[in-house]
């Protein structure tokens, strides 16, 4: 120990001590001009042939799926779907949780995280708001044409109508109808706001034409000035703040959707946390799923780092455990209330007919993320990929769990059936998986996917007390001195040197 300390002394009598840095966010020391060059090229150059082998049979499967089979089911009726008259929800409502699950991810990165100062988000937030759009955009058409009457779906607005018809307001359902609204329109606006910076940057670069007319419409004449970049900074954080709310409680009410029932296995009031950690859980791994290609096809693997990725899987372990505790409770809960019937509806999830769908949900839910636990398997991306693609299985499979195991056994035994889902049921939810997918290749070739402005604050640069001597320190320039200090007769450190 004294070796060591006489080893750090110096010859004037003080001690330097290393500086430990945080892991870059923005690797091999790129430059402003190189991150700019980089995004923008995204959407001004053409497009590799990875992005058209994705493109054309997304298209083709939701031009199929969506157009064809609503066309279908509208000109038939909702009775092509496999729904009854008990199993009135079905594989519609399933799919409308699951993407609404899926679309709390972007609001997560980029706002709560924002408000936490966590910089890692600057890379994946852009994205993540993106596919938020498009989830919702997803969700919104299960429940519009699930009343039978798409053209009557105004009906849930509270809006007066010749027929005198008002909406129960004590009803669940129609508090669906604010929050995902709400929900929707800040996450539009706040992915737009974002946007306005880089999209003038694109515009600037372009040539004159039709490209440069659209892109200077969308960016509001941006021009970068003081005044513009303060307030943008505090409409930024102002909708960050709103949606911050918005995270923990649209999912909170669709629970209630379930929660509010007297229906076996539905009430309890452990579903609106849980149905959060959940959406959070399942949003976080499709972020992960579409980025990760994406990195690879556009070669943004400087910007999207393994930080990036490893904190993700970090989140999904984290929100994954949550989940797991939450299955464990209804089951402890069901058993400790001494309710027969609770305790039925969970026995019949377990051992029932659809034990199946148990097993996957668990496995894929609980089992799998466990892999994260150790750092080879959060560094190795054929193993995030695959873990990530099994918790979008195993999210789906959970709504399926919570819906369709339970309606088809309710009250009375004559009632009981085995649900299936029709052939119009799988060709829908693949047709939004299709538009989903589409939607996300658009936004890559038509908008910068990474924000640029917020990428460049990462840099070493961007701080005002940066000497630019230091940026660049392996070509030729010096780096970074350790800080010096010197012990003075009080035993105290006084800053010498930085």
């Amino acid at each position: 120990m004294a070796d060591n300390e006489n080893k750090a002394e110096q010859n004037d009598g003080s001690i330097t001590l290393p500086v430990f840095e945080r892991e870059k966010l923005i690797l091999n020391g790129r430059s402003y001009a190189w991150i700019t060059d980089r995004i923008a090229g995204i959407v001004e150059k053409p497009q590799p042939l990875l992005w058209w082998l994705l493109f054309i049979p997304c298209s083709l499967i939701a031009l199929i799926g969506v157009v064809g089979g609503l066309t279908y089911l509208v000109s038939t009726g909702v009775g092509v779907w496999g729904n009854t008259n008990r199993t009135m929800w079905g594989w519609p409502i399933v799919n409308f949780v699951f993407w609404i699950g899926i679309g709390h991810a972007g609001t997560l990165i980029s706002a709560i995280l924002f408000l936490t100062r966590q910089n890692w988000r600057t890379s994946i937030n852009r994205a993540a708001e993106a596919m938020t759009i498009f989830a919702v955009c997803c969700a919104g058409i299960f429940p519009a044409f699930h009343v039978g009457r798409v053209w009557m779906a105004w009906f849930l607005a509270p809006i007066p109508n010749a027929n005198a018809i008002w909406q129960n307001f004590k009803s669940p359902l129609l508090w669906d109808v604010f929050a995902v609204s709400t929900y929707f329109t800040i996450s539009l606006i706040f992915w737009y706001l974002g946007m306005v910076p880089d999209l003038a940057t694109i515009r600037d670069r372009a040539k004159p034409g039709i490209r440069k007319f659209f892109y200077g419409i969308f960016s509001l004449g941006w021009r970068g000035g003081n005044r513009q970049w303060s307030h943008y900074e505090m409409a930024y954080l102002l909708l960050a703040a709103l949606s911050t709310p918005l995270v923990l409680s649209v999912h909170s009410i669709v629970s209630f959707d379930f929660a509010t029932s007297t229906v076996p296995g539905w009430h309890t009031t452990i579903f609106p946390p849980y149905f959060v950690a959940g959406a959070i859980f399942g949003g976080f791994a499709m972020v992960m799923t579409i980025m990760i290609p994406a990195r690879s096809i556009y070669g943004l693997h400087d910007m999207i780092t393994m930080k990036h990725i490893e904190n993700m899987c970090k989140i999904i372990l984290a929100t994954g455990t949550i989940v797991g505790y939450a299955y464990l409770m209804e089951l402890f809960v069901a058993y400790y209330s001494g309710g027969k019937y609770e305790m039925e509806a969970f026995k019949l999830r377990i051992t029932g007919p659809y034990w199946w769908a148990y097993v996957v949900m668990m496995f894929c839910n609980v089992v799998a993320p466990q892999a994260f636990w150790l750092k080879s398997c959060r560094e190795n991306l054929w193993i995030v990929m695959g873990i990530c693609m099994l918790v979008n299985i195993g999210m789906w499979f959970e709504r399926f769990v919570i819906i369709v195991t339970t309606l088809p056994r309710m009250w009375l035994p004559g009632d009981w059936k085995y649900y299936e889902a029709s052939p119009v049921d799988v060709l829908t939810f693949v047709g939004t998986i299709g538009m989903f997918l589409t939607l996300f290749l658009l936004f890559l070739r038509f908008l910068p996917c990474i924000n640029i402005a917020e990428v460049k604050w990462t840099l070493l640069e961007s701080d005002a007390h940066f000497d630019d001597k230091q940026a660049h320190p392996d070509e030729g320039v010096e780096a970074q001195p350790a800080y010096q200090y010197e012990i003075d007769d009080a035993g105290k450190h006084r800053n010498m040197e930085c």
